[in-house]
């Protein structure tokens, strides 16, 4: 057992009212005698799992929040309010027997009683397991992993994104099947939960299971319902498979937010910004977040770099907290402020920031993680230009300037991976969108929903009217599930995974189409699509059924 060292782990324990500070001293707390300090809990404090994420070549973040009721409407999970000092441990192997770095920190109240350790020190490129105890109390063991070394290439990289998992709606079956599938690295791409009280967001015939709580509004409301979604066990298993990289979109706040503007600026909600800044303190809470993702006050640093040797960068974004509202109202819109050039998704710091990293990027794979739809989709078929003014589609202007930064700074491989639409879809990504037969500059995958939105069904992609008039898009499925994607060296490929049901526990997952993008070739091709089962009933999707999907809300 290795020696406590500083340069090895750094522990995240905050006074309240703090947020913006940086905790420069342990606790004393945390170097108690974690078998006597830990008297008074009566069972088991790990019933939201472990998690593993933020990955380097040297080390990654642990991650766990104990709670004895994790639905304590107080959103204190049945824990005295004290702090107490948690031992975590790594090991070299699945079993648990060689431990390579261990220490003891401190679960603080004032901080829900989450754990983030950052470890550092470790082999590139290799597994690690490890867990957390507190007195006679042990975590389930969870899966980390390290990235190659900076000059390193590393083998084939199995990475899975996912979005979307509304509780009421569906099982998560799909992440216990990506759990299964053993991936190196997990993405989250946002609403990972929703904000919504008991059958206010329903689907037909009524959701399956249901929300405990208001609506979220407070610190109490957030830390209740996020333990809610992290005691499911098949997101307990996801977790504990792979390290994640996560990102918010909306319902982690409140449905298409912008900035410091709520989804209906019209009901007056003089208390937004307090809400903002309880939803930004729960997700930090319950996420595997470096602590440069500590909140101060209503901001959150979440947009971030993560690289993965030479093989891939990864860009993880925050199209929320900086962009300006949606146009004309929201929805699907021929909106005039959509191509206002002084409008923006992603905002000016961070805009020259992702610019700054195409320009030094040396990866063989440039991969843009983030929450809506990056290439134009058009619902009409006449002259006019009617798209979603939540997506890129709404800050037109924006998404050029990013594609035209990738462009003159040679990236080699740039992938935007997306969620949001509770479907999957592949396309092609273009300068100029009004020109079909100018060339493609980028690739687009999308992931459905984990559940939201119910079971779903399967249909002929090539009848979407959204493909017949968007060219460059070449891919629709309306089932749940994940995508799952092998990044090598000469190409990617992205396989698109289904489970035929959610309302159900349990269904098996099969693969619907398979995607690749060539090194140095631009767009997606398809190289394997399962064939339609004519003893199933298929949907007949119309344009109204997409838009409908899509912005159906309360």
């Amino acid at each position: 057992m290795s020696k406590l060292n500083r340069r090895h782990f750094l522990v995240t324990g905050l006074a309240a009212g703090a947020a913006s500070a940086i905790p420069a001293v342990v606790p004393a707390a945390a170097h108690a005698d974690p078998e006597t300090a830990s008297r008074g809990l009566r069972t088991d404090p790990f019933t939201l799992g472990v998690a593993c994420g933020d990955p380097d070549h040297e080390g990654f973040v642990l991650w766990t929040r104990l709670a004895q009721q994790p639905l304590a409407e107080d959103g204190l999970g049945g824990m005295p309010q004290r702090p107490f000092p948690v031992r975590w441990q790594i090991y070299a192997d699945e079993r648990a027997r060689r431990v390579v770095r261990s220490g003891v920190t401190v679960a603080a109240p004032e901080w829900g009683h989450s754990v983030h350790v950052e470890v550092q020190g470790l082999s590139s490129d290799r597994d690690y397991w490890y867990r957390f105890r507190v007195g006679s109390y042990v975590s389930p063991l969870g899966r980390a992993r390290t990235a190659p070394h900076p000059l390193s290439y590393g083998g084939a990289l199995a990475m899975a994104f996912v979005s979307c998992a509304q509780y009421e709606h569906g099982h998560f079956t799909a992440y216990r099947r990506l759990a299964e599938e053993h991936p190196d690295l997990v993405l989250h791409l946002g609403d990972y939960q929703y904000e919504y009280t008991r059958d206010t967001y329903t689907i037909p015939g009524g959701n399956v299971r249901h929300h405990e709580g208001p609506e979220t509004e407070t610190l109490a409301n957030y830390r209740q319902r996020h333990a809610q979604y992290k005691a499911d066990p098949d997101l307990q298993a996801a977790h504990a498979a792979a390290p994640w990289l996560v990102v918010w979109d909306d319902h982690e706040l409140d449905n298409n937010w912008a900035d410091e503007v709520p989804e209906k600026p019209e009901v007056p909600q003089p208390n937004f910004r307090e809400r903002r800044a309880a939803a930004f303190r729960a997700y930090y809470e319950n996420m595997p977040l470096r602590r440069t993702s500590i909140p101060r006050g209503i901001d959150m640093q979440l947009y971030r770099r993560i690289r993965w040797g030479r093989m891939a960068t990864f860009h993880m974004l925050d199209t929320r907290q900086y962009r300006d509202d949606q146009g004309c109202g929201d929805g699907y819109k021929d909106c005039p402020a959509a191509v206002d050039p002084a409008r923006s998704i992603t905002g000016a710091e961070q805009e020259e920031w992702l610019l700054r990293g195409f320009h030094q990027s040396r990866a063989q794979w440039d991969v843009l993680g983030q929450q809506v739809f990056f290439g134009q989709r058009d619902n009409n078929p006449g002259p006019a230009k009617i798209t979603s003014q939540d997506a890129w589609d709404g800050y037109a202007a924006s998404r050029r300037r990013i594609t035209q930064g990738w462009i003159d700074a040679g990236v080699r491989n740039p992938v935007v991976l997306t969620g949001d639409v509770h479907a999957h879809w592949a396309g092609d990504l273009k300068l100029d969108y009004d020109d079909p037969t100018g060339p493609s500059v980028g690739s687009e995958l999308v992931t459905t929903s984990i559940s939201t939105g119910g079971d779903g069904g399967d249909s002929d992609p090539a009848q979407h009217p959204f493909l017949q008039i968007n060219p460059h898009l070449k891919f629709y499925n309306n089932q749940r599930g994940y995508v799952l994607t092998t990044i090598e060296r000469d190409r990617l490929t992205a396989d698109f995974k289904v489970v035929p049901r959610v309302q159900t526990p349990d269904a098996e997952v099969y693969t619907r189409a398979t995607f690749v993008v060539e090194d140095r070739v631009p767009g997606v091709q398809q190289t394997y699509l399962r064939p339609l089962d004519p003893a199933r009933r298929l949907q007949q999707i119309t344009v109204e059924d997409t838009v409908r999907l899509e912005t159906e809300r309360p």
